[in-house]
């Protein structure tokens, strides 16, 4: 038996019997006494356990003054290393969430995983020093409409936003009913229902200039429709009417290119001469362009011809500018 499994059937025997003999518990758990120590030293330092030994009852009990911190043994419970893993990906939300829209929330969490690691709080705070990730091109939200729109969205309210379209370089408000977030290369972005064009809509939370809640309850849309009507093209820019991009890289960009994922239901393939071959659906071109246009010489756009007109534009306008 680990030592999970004991603190689970300590926690289990003292709840099935009020109040447990030392001599009980170390038959039942088939442990030393040094070890029982250690086991309920941390229940009650690590875990607040109320762990007493009642005099009266002869056993280990549960201090029922209710005095003290809250204590639940967890439903889920984490070995040493799972707590390490979930350290690690703070870590790496931490560095993502530039904005600090989720710190306050995940805090007395990430307290609790640290009070729960079997070494000193040195080895969490180690985990937390050796990782690092660099964030690049994020757009920050401000993390008072990150948080209005997110107890809209799980209170199932509408909202009332003034908001930034950078493509036609237009403000205006709208009324919405949040659906769900997506975080996607970096930046926030919530799928709502507009009730302006009676639509469905996907609006960057960056770009959000004002928002208040309306007393009003949210149109709800199922995952099935959402999925169904914004489609599951290339990126944010997603849609019902896909089309596919064939591209092909040269030997060189291949090496890179072949360890992507660009899409979930992309088809690739290595050529005879060392190219390589992307097929991918994709809805509007704006993102596409841009990843395209980074690989510059080294790609080439097979189909369909309308993107391959616009790039070979894109391209000539480029080398126009520094011809001048």
């Amino acid at each position: 038996m680990n030592r999970t499994e004991r603190l689970y059937r300590i926690d289990q025997l003292i709840h099935q019997r009020g109040a447990v003999p030392r001599q009980e518990l170390l038959d039942e758990l088939e442990i030393s006494w040094a070890t029982l120590k250690r086991d309920l030293a941390y229940l009650r330092d690590r875990l607040n356990a109320p762990i007493v030994f009642d005099n009266d009852r002869g056993g280990y009990a549960f201090d029922r003054s209710g005095a003290g911190p809250q204590y639940e043994l967890p439903g889920l419970w984490f070995n040493a290393q799972e707590i390490h893993a979930l350290l690690t990906m703070h870590r790496l939300l931490e560095e993502l969430d530039t904005g600090g829209l989720l710190g306050p929330q995940i805090a007395p969490l990430m307290a609790r995983l640290n009070g729960m690691l079997d070494s000193s709080a040195g080895s969490a705070q180690e985990v937390m020093k050796r990782v690092r990730v660099i964030p690049s091109q994020n757009r920050p939200v401000s993390a008072k409409w990150f948080e209005l729109v997110g107890s809209a969205l799980v209170q199932r309210h509408r909202l009332d936003i003034a908001y930034y379209t950078r493509g036609r370089n237009e403000r205006g408000r709208r009324e919405i009913s949040p659906q769900r977030l997506v975080h996607y290369r970096n930046t926030w972005y919530l799928d709502a229902w507009c009730h302006k064009t009676e639509s469905l809509r996907v609006f960057a939370l960056d770009a959000i200039e004002d928002a208040k809640m309306i007393d009003r309850r949210a149109r709800n849309i199922s995952q099935t429709e959402l999925d169904r009507e914004l489609g599951a093209g290339y990126g944010i820019y997603r849609g019902k009417a896909l089309r596919w991009a064939v591209l092909r890289f040269s030997p060189e960009a291949a090496r890179w290119v072949s360890a992507e994922i660009w899409h979930p239901k992309q088809e690739a393939r290595t050529l005879d001469d060392g190219r390589y071959e992307l097929k991918l659906p994709y809805a509007g071109t704006p993102e596409l362009e841009m990843d395209i246009l980074r690989h510059g010489e080294q790609v080439e756009v097979v189909s369909p011809e309308g993107l391959r007109k616009r790039i070979a534009q894109r391209h000539a306008a480029a080398a126009a500018r520094y011809a001048k």
